[in-house]
C-alpha cells in the first residue's frame, strides 16, 4: 500500500512524526507531500496579510505537485485543516483520512485566547472546522470522547470518524526511568488553560519538600514570577533531550484543567512518559479512562485539585515501591494499547478499510 502524507502539516511534530514511523513500521509505504508553512513559529496560525499569503501559495504549489503523485490513499497530516479542500481536489476517488487533533476554534479561542468568543475570527475558525472535517472521507481522532467531540462538530456521522491513540516516538522514548536517590517532579508542555498550571503550582506549595521541574512556556508564563521556591522552570528544552528528562524525574505530570477539552485528551507528554516508564500522575477524565487504570497504570486525580495532586505527589516521593508499580504499569498498559506496532496494524487497518470501501464505490 502507498500513502501520501499530505499538507502543510508540521513535519516534526509527535502526531505526524509518530503516525508516519507507524505506517512505515506496519509496511506501508509511505511519501510526504509536504509544504513548509507551520515549522520554527512560536505563534501558530497567525492572521495577517503575510500568513494568508505564505497559506496561499503553499496550497498552490501543494496542488500543482501533489497532482503528479501516485497513491493508494491521502491522510492530511495536523495541523492540516487549511489544506483539505485542496486534498480534496488532488484525491481524485481516492480515500482522504483526515488526522486533525484538534479543532481550530477551540484551540486558539478556548485553549490560547488568540481571539475571544464571538469574535468574527472565532466564527471564521469554527466555520474551518467544520468545513474541513466534512471534506474527509474519514476522520481520526486521538480519543473515543475527542471522536464524539469532532462528529458533532463536523455534523458528520460518528461511524466517519475513527479512534487512534497518539502514542509515542520509540526512536527517542524508550524504557530506561529508574528510581533514584533525588525525587523531583517534571511539567512538560505549553502554558496553556488545557494544562491545569494553577493546580500544578498550588500543588507544589502544598509539598514543600518535593521539587518541581517544569518545561515550557506560553500565555500563562506570568503565573510562574510568584512561583514556589521548589519549582525550577525551564522554558524550552530540545525535543530530543525530553526522553531524558522523563528518564531521570520521580514522576511526570499529564493534565489537570478543567475545561471540556481536557476530559477529551490523552497529551502526547502522557503517552512519552508512560512509553519511557516513568510513573504518570494526571487528571482523572474519561479520555484518560480510555487508556490508564488508577493505581495500576497511573495515578488519577480530579481535575484542579491540587490537595489531591499534592497528595498523590507525595506518595509516589515517599514510597519507592508504588512509584516503581505505577511505572512498570503504564509502560505494559503503553505496550499494549499504544505501542508503534499496535498503533502501525491500527492505522493500517483503518486505510485497507478505506481502500477496499473506495473501490467498490468506483
Amino acid at each position: 500500500m502507498r500513502v501520501l502524507y499530505f499538507g502543510t502539516y508540521e513535519r516534526d511534530y509527535p502526531r505526524n512524526a509518530q503516525v508516519i514511523s507507524c505506517l512505515r513500521g506496519a509496511g506501508v509505504e509511505v511519501i510526504e507531500r509536504h509544504a513548509s508553512v507551520w515549522e520554527r513559529r512560536r505563534h501558530k496560525w497567525s492572521v495577517g496579510a503575510g500568513a494568508a499569503l505564505k497559506v496561499g501559495l503553499a496550497e498552490a504549489g501543494l496542488i500543482f505537485r501533489g497532482r503528479r503523485e501516485r497513491f493508494d490513499a491521502m491522510i492530511v497530516g495536523y495541523p492540516g485543516h487549511f489544506d483539505m479542500p485542496a486534498a480534496r481536489r488532488i484525491a481524485r476517488g481516492h480515500p482522504l483520512i483526515f488526522n486533525p487533533l484538534v479543532s481550530l476554534a477551540e484551540t486558539l479561542v478556548e485553549d490560547r485566547g488568540r481571539f475571544s468568543r464571538g469574535s468574527l475570527a472565532a466564527s471564521v475558525l469554527h466555520h474551518v472546522d467544520r468545513i474541513s472535517l466534512r471534506h474527509a472521507d474519514l476522520v481520526v481522532a486521538d480519543t473515543e470522547q475527542n471522536a464524539r467531540f469532532l462528529a458533532e462538530l463536523g455534523e458528520i456521522p460518528r461511524e466517519h470518524v475513527a479512534v487512534c491513540f497518539v502514542g509515542a516516538e520509540e526512536r527517542l522514548f524508550r524504557p530506561g526511568w529508574q528510581i533514584r536517590e533525588r525525587f523531583h517532579v517534571l511539567f512538560v508542555g505549553k502554558l496553556i488553560p488545557l494544562h491545569g498550571l494553577e493546580t500544578i503550582l498550588e500543588a507544589a506549595r502544598l509539598v514543600p519538600e518535593v521539587p518541581f521541574r517544569i518545561v515550557g512556556s506560553g500565555q500563562l508564563d506570568a503565573l510562574l514570577d510568584d512561583r514556589p521556591a521548589n519549582v525550577e522552570w525551564v522554558e524550552w528544552v530540545e525535543y530530543e533531550a525530553l526522553p531524558e528528562e522523563l528518564q531521570r524525574a520521580g514522576c511526570a505530570l499529564g493534565v489537570f484543567g478543567t475545561s471540556e477539552k481536557t476530559a477529551r485528551v490523552i497529551p502526547n507528554k502522557a503517552f512519552q512518559a508512560l512509553a519511557c516508564g516513568t510513573p504518570l500522575v494526571t487528571a482523572d477524565t474519561p479520555a484518560a479512562r480510555e487508556l490508564l487504570r488508577n493505581g495500576e497504570s497511573a495515578l488519577l486525580v480530579p481535575p484542579g485539585d491540587a490537595a489531591a495532586l499534592a497528595a498523590a505527589v507525595r506518595s509516589l516521593a515517599t514510597d519507592a515501591e508504588l512509584a516503581g508499580r505505577i511505572g512498570a504499569g503504564g509502560l505494559a498498559a503503553y505496550r499494549e494499547h499504544a505501542s508503534e506496532d499496535v498503533l502501525g496494524l491500527r492505522w493500517r487497518g483503518l486505510l485497507e478499510t478505506e481502500v477496499e470501501r473506495a473501490a467498490g464505490l468506483r
